[in-house]
């Protein structure tokens, strides 16, 4: 079986400067995986993510790279070869939407930092008027969240491949942190309560001597 993502990138270029600096051959990979629909696993881990980066090609050739977010899900995984997201209003320069009205190929790169994972994705992007499709707008609502969405950016996957760990710094969001503080927090709730009826405890054999050294607090 093909290799998807490398077979699609692997321009004459890119093949010479492999043979070159001694790149990985094809068959170095699992010839049985596929990588142009998504399994669980990529459903999952594109679940988790609150944001990614985007990357166009201007009719210029310059490339451009984006940065989306927002709540963990907003990109939601339609079926195993499609993404849809919505294209929240921002600052209103319509970089990515522009170069993808001309060339519709893009690249996604989706990190989970505190796990050291990366997920690269090569599709086709399409902008979406959300008032003809009633039900993908109701798929990629999101209730409570304070933004306001102008269209739906639906992708068709070409390949996908997961990237090493390697020089992927660990770091973490402020609900990640809570959520370890939280259960720090009640752990000193215990031993402050704890420390508080051993106190107590001194005192009140200093107090009666009759009290047996094996009296619980």
């Amino acid at each position: 079986m093909a290799y998807g993502f490398l077979d699609t990138l692997a321009t004459p270029a890119v093949r010479a400067a492999q043979a070159a600096n001694g790149g990985v051959a094809w068959s170095d990979f699992d010839g049985d995986r596929a990588f142009d629909r998504f399994t669980q696993s990529e459903t999952t881990f594109i679940a988790e993510r609150d944001s990614f980066y985007l990357a166009t090609v201007s009719e210029s050739g310059w490339p451009y790279v984006q940065h989306r977010g927002g709540p963990p899900g907003f990109v939601k995984v339609l079926d195993d070869k499609t993404l849809a997201l919505p294209d929240f209003a921002g600052n209103r320069q319509y970089i990515s939407l522009g170069n993808a009205s001309v060339d519709d190929r893009v690249s996604l790169i989706l990190v989970d930092y505190p796990r050291r994972a990366r997920l690269k994705i090569l599709a086709r992007m399409q902008a979406r008027n959300l008032s003809d499709e009633p039900e993908l707008a109701e798929r990629l609502a999101l209730p409570g969240y304070r933004a306001r969405i102008e269209r739906a950016l639906v992708l068709r996957l070409e390949a996908f491949d997961w990237n090493c760990p390697q020089h992927i710094t660990p770091r973490f969001t402020a609900a990640e942190v809570e959520a370890t503080v939280a259960t720090l927090r009640q752990r000193l709730t215990a031993l402050e309560a704890e420390n508080l009826a051993l106190r107590q405890l001194i005192r009140q054999r200093a107090d009666d001597p009759s009290i047996p050294d094996g009296a619980k607090p």
